[in-house]
């Protein structure tokens, strides 16, 4: 094993991060979410902001039956609970979520716990200090999904970096036409949702920000 406690971080949030739309029909998204992990998703976070608590949960069940199958990192968006019940991988929390204490303490020291920092590295900082597995920022251009995000600059993704030892992610509005500038800054993860899961073709929308890790 590696001496490095972050290395094992650093493997399972690394690359195309994929984070699911708001989808009712739950075969639909497994599908989907099946398509991308063949296109090269790494990662796969659970968020859906529409469905009842008993759908999240059946929903969350199946992705992460998907997502062990291809040993892929399943994370819950938001509900420390629910990652906890299904046996998700990790959770991923927001400014007005749990505390990273909390999580920690309710799912134990083998579990993921990513936060949001947006464009701060004070709650960077923080979230590290509490003990986070990764951080991430962002919105770094117009998203779809959150249009009254606040954006965060590129060059955050290096300072990060040159601060603290784990996995940065980027995250808002990433397309593989602009994934390249974050990349090059040092994000080690992309988190997308529209430009994967809105693609006409998931797998290959996937395959082409995957892709873009390998240069």
């Amino acid at each position: 094993m590696s001496a490095d406690p972050r290395a094992r971080t650093r493997a399972l949030v690394a690359g195309l991060y994929a984070v699911t739309p708001d989808v009712v029909e739950t075969s639909g998204l497994v599908a989907k979410v099946a398509a991308a992990i063949a296109g090269g998703a790494l990662a796969v976070q659970f968020r859906n902001k529409i469905a009842s608590p008993s759908l999240q949960r059946e929903q969350a069940l199946a992705l992460r039956a998907v997502c062990k199958a291809r040993e892929v990192t399943f994370i819950i968006n938001d509900d420390v609970d629910l990652a906890f019940d299904v046996g998700a991988d990790g959770v991923h929390l927001g400014r007005d979520d749990a505390t990273v204490a909390v999580a920690r303490e309710r799912l134990g020291s083998s579990r993921l716990i990513g936060a949001s920092c947006y464009d701060s590295l004070q709650l960077a900082e923080a979230a590290v200090a509490a003990g986070a597995d990764y951080i991430a920022f962002g919105s770094f251009f117009p998203s779809v999904v959150k249009p009254a995000a606040v954006r965060a600059d590129v060059a955050m993704l290096a300072e990060a970096k040159a601060r603290w030892p784990l996995p940065v992610v980027a995250i808002g509005g990433i397309s593989a036409a602009n994934a390249p500038a974050l990349i090059e800054a040092g994000a080690d993860a992309l988190a997308v949702i529209s430009a994967v899961f809105d693609a006409s073709d998931v797998e290959a929308a996937a395959r082409r920000i995957a892709a873009l890790f390998k240069r």
